[in-house]
């Protein structure tokens, strides 16, 4: 089943225009549907070519000036040197890639975090509890195994010594 774009057409006034719900949105508003994960495409209201890029390169933008930036000089210099290179063709599928790849774990690390969370105080003190008593008790059945087991070599090894002494010499 082919998936239906949201269409928002942009106006040579620089407005965005939600064909959805027919009303004019702002860049923060389409930043919200890219948050939401709504598929769109951004059209020029004229030719109908597709600006979807450079609208997000424009809130990428915008979000950049603001706050603390997510894209160094540097990273971005290396980015810019992709450009013509004969490597440009695999950058943006590597980087797409190595995105997924990080958001995985960050979904693995906030569920890991959330079960844990989850539990009471008391839960995990409990849990704790048990796990660290298993230890202790797996420690002294091992050292009573040790002790058991040594002892009997100990004895027989003394009355072996005993008998055996003075009854043959070497000869």
């Amino acid at each position: 089943m082919a998936q239906t774009n949201r269409i928002i057409k942009k106006y040579p006034n620089r407005r965005l225009y939600d064909t959805e719900i027919s009303s004019y949105i702002t860049l923060e508003e389409v930043r919200q549907l890219v948050l939401d994960g709504e598929h769109f495409e951004v059209r020029d209201a004229k030719s109908g070519e597709d600006l979807t890029r450079s609208v997000l390169l424009q809130i990428i933008s915008e979000h950049e000036e603001k706050g603390q930036p997510m894209l160094s000089p540097q990273l971005l210099s290396q980015i810019i040197r992709f450009y013509g290179d004969s490597l440009q063709g695999f950058m943006g599928p590597y980087l797409e890639r190595s995105l997924q790849v990080f958001l995985d774990q960050q979904q693995q690390f906030r569920s890991q975090l959330n079960s844990l969370m989850g539990q009471t105080p008391w839960s995990m003190l409990n849990e704790l509890t048990e796990r660290n008593m298993d230890a202790w008790k797996s420690m002294q059945r091992g050292f009573l195994d040790a002790a058991s087991q040594t002892q009997p070599t100990t004895a027989t090894q003394g009355q072996a010594g005993r008998t055996g002494t003075g009854t043959k010499k070497p000869g």
